[in-house]
């Protein structure tokens, strides 16, 4: 038997091939079983187009056998086969591709999808095997041949016996080391897991031979050696929408996912363009525990006529959306030698923005028609659009801008912008909003009081990315966000804010005395804006007191510094209070001073920097 050398440098690219273009050895099965997809095709192919081959493909099928006693996996095929030539010519010329040369020949023919394109796939087979057989006989051909090959230095093909039509792939499985097990790919289970994950969609059966235990009418167990069918052939995304039942979809969606909650929402979809593809896309109900976590992997399955390529591709999400689960499948897209990754981002790019398009109106749509379900998802995931926005410095606010949801002041419930400006008073210009812990203390905030007294709506942020968030939008419909705790926020006629500011300059001295006690505060003055409450703390500038708080908090150890404004509600009768110790009791009005600045504080829900000598004050106070 004379050994043929490789018709290229052998070593070099085998070695490439088997260690670096492939990541993963379990694809060498989906390899083996898309080539003999393709085989089957052809003859399919052929039946279709020569009369006077008369074939029914139900008869079609692709089988793998397992000899755990002599280390053995077997994949047998009953498609075209190959002749002598054909068998040097494909598996001697490495990159040679049958499949890719086929598929040129017909490329107007729409019903054969010729999965393997490139003719390398064949050889991941030795990431496992030290030794591949492959028994071929061609349709027409009365002769059959075998090449064998231990994937080194070179092959032979000599003439054999096969009674029937296809090809029969026999690997010979490496030897166990220290390191690497190869007797996984001997156990009927992880071949089958394999199977559903990579191929469970080509479209002609793959049989297996299981154990299946049944249990007679005398409730005997009895176990026996039956064929099984092992992969679903059809997808459930190549079937129409209306052809799928809510539980169809909800019932694929737990298996692969892994979520016993059904979806908020299913989307399915056929796109035929610049690039076709299906989609099926799932809008969960509740985040995964690790959504929020470093840990989260987002992306979609990516399939190529129904074979797995990626488990995850995050090309195809944006960040913003990364809770969408689901698999695109497409024919159109280049993949590398490996099928592994991408060859070209454009059509990739093509499809991520096509989906980013539809998921953006399915949420636009569930809001509209189905706000019970809407709000349980924004519960979920309102955040990661929030921070779709803020992290990209406003450049996603168009998308995601409708989509938000805050609460309300006066509906006391979640409501988007667009509510918001609907229900604006008459004459009103800005959106307010104010900031704190949680929905009960912004409620109970001294600069939010004057604002529900006279009916404005404010807009509660609780979450510690809503003001940034608020931030990079800067408008909504061309009104502006004010914070109600900002200094500039006022209520006040024009003739009130004269009133104010003749006030405030008329009590200057007394605050740059008090000023004196707090170093720490930007200004001291009179405001109106107040109810019932003696003080509130505003700011100057862009950085408030809750983003102080949470800047602060976070892990960078940077230390950023509000501009705070002390307010004193000039109708209140502690500024009468202050007048009279600013003529009689200096010393008495520092005290004050400290004193209402830190009950401030804690109204804002701040640390009281010095809590013992507070309670000295207030004890001091209280004995005279």
């Amino acid at each position: 038997m004379k050994k043929k050398q490789f018709k290229t440098e052998s070593k070099k690219i085998l070695d490439l091939m088997i260690n670096s273009v492939y990541t993963n050895r379990d694809i060498f099965l989906r390899e083996l079983i898309s080539n003999a997809s393709d085989a089957i095709d052809k003859l399919y192919y052929k039946s279709l187009t020569d009369r006077d081959v008369k074939l029914d493909k139900d008869d079609f099928c692709i089988r793998i056998d397992l000899d755990k006693e002599d280390r053995i996996i077997k994949i047998t095929d009953n498609g075209i086969g190959m002749t002598e030539e054909e068998l040097d010519e494909n598996l001697g010329v490495i990159a040679k591709s049958g499949s890719s040369l086929f598929k040129e020949m017909n490329e107007k023919n729409k019903d054969i999808n010729i999965i393997g394109q490139f003719g390398v796939g064949f050889y991941s087979a030795f990431m496992v095997a030290k030794e591949i057989k492959v028994l071929s006989k061609a349709f027409g051909s009365e002769e059959a041949y075998e090449w064998i090959s231990d994937g080194l230095e070179g092959y032979s093909v000599t003439k054999s016996k096969k009674e029937t039509v296809g090809t029969e792939i026999t690997l010979y499985l490496k030897d166990n080391t220290d390191i690497e097990s190869f007797d996984e790919y001997l156990e009927t289970r992880r071949i089958e897991g394999i199977i559903k994950k990579y191929s469970d969609y080509v479209k002609y059966p793959i049989i297996m031979s299981v154990e299946e235990t049944t249990t007679d009418d005398d409730d005997k167990k009895k176990t026996e050696i039956v064929d099984k069918t092992i992969n679903s052939m059809i997808p459930i995304w190549k079937r129409s929408d209306d052809e799928v039942t809510e539980e169809e979809y909800n019932a694929y969606y737990s298996d692969k996912f892994f979520d016993f909650e059904a979806p908020v929402k299913t989307i399915h979809s056929r796109i035929e363009g610049q690039i076709a593809y299906d989609s099926l896309m799932f809008i969960p109900s509740h985040a995964p525990y690790d959504y929020y976590t470093k840990e989260y992997e987002k992306g979609l399955q990516l399939y190529s006529n129904g074979v797995l390529i990626m488990d995850k591709c995050s090309d195809l999400l944006p960040d913003y959306f990364s809770f969408v689960k689901g698999l695109v499948d497409s024919e159109d897209i280049s993949l590398n030698l490996s099928r592994e990754v991408l060859q070209q981002d454009r059509q990739l790019k093509l499809i991520a923005k096509s989906l980013e398009k539809k998921i953006k109106s399915t949420l636009e749509e569930l809001l509209e028609s189905d706000r019970e379900k809407y709000e349980k998802f924004f519960e979920a995931f309102g955040m990661q659009l929030k921070y779709g926005i803020y992290s990209s410095y406003g450049m996603n606010n168009d998308t995601l801008k409708d989509l938000l949801m805050f609460y309300s002041s006066k509906e006391k419930k979640r409501i988007t912008l667009k509510e918001y400006i609907e229900n604006m008073k008459e004459g009103q210009e800005k959106i307010y909003y104010a900031c704190g812990e949680s929905l009960d203390k912004i409620d109970m905030l001294p600069n939010v009081e004057r604002f529900k007294d006279k009916e404005y709506e404010v807009l509660y942020l609780c979450d510690y990315v809503d003001e940034f968030t608020i931030q990079a939008l800067m408008e909504y419909e061309g009104k502006k966000f004010a914070n109600v705790a900002s200094e500039d926020v006022s209520l006040d006629t024009e003739e009130e804010k004269e009133a104010l500011e003749k006030k405030n300059e008329e009590a200057k001295d007394m605050f740059a005395l008090m000023k004196e006690a707090l170093p720490e505060v930007k200004n001291i003055k009179y405001t109106n804006k107040l109810k019932n409450h003696p003080v509130c703390l505003s700011t100057e500038g862009a950085i408030s007191l809750e983003m102080q708080k949470i800047m602060n908090s976070m892990p960078t150890g940077e230390e950023v510094k509000a501009d705070i404004v002390l307010e004193i509600n000039e109708n209140h009768p502690i500024a009468d209070k202050l007048k009279d110790l600013y003529e009689s009791d200096k010393e008495s009005l520092a005290d004050y001073t400290k004193i209402l600045y830190n009950q401030a504080r804690l109204i804002e829900g701040l640390n009281v920097e010095n809590p013992t000598e507070l309670t000295n004050l207030i004890c001091d106070l209280m004995s005279k």
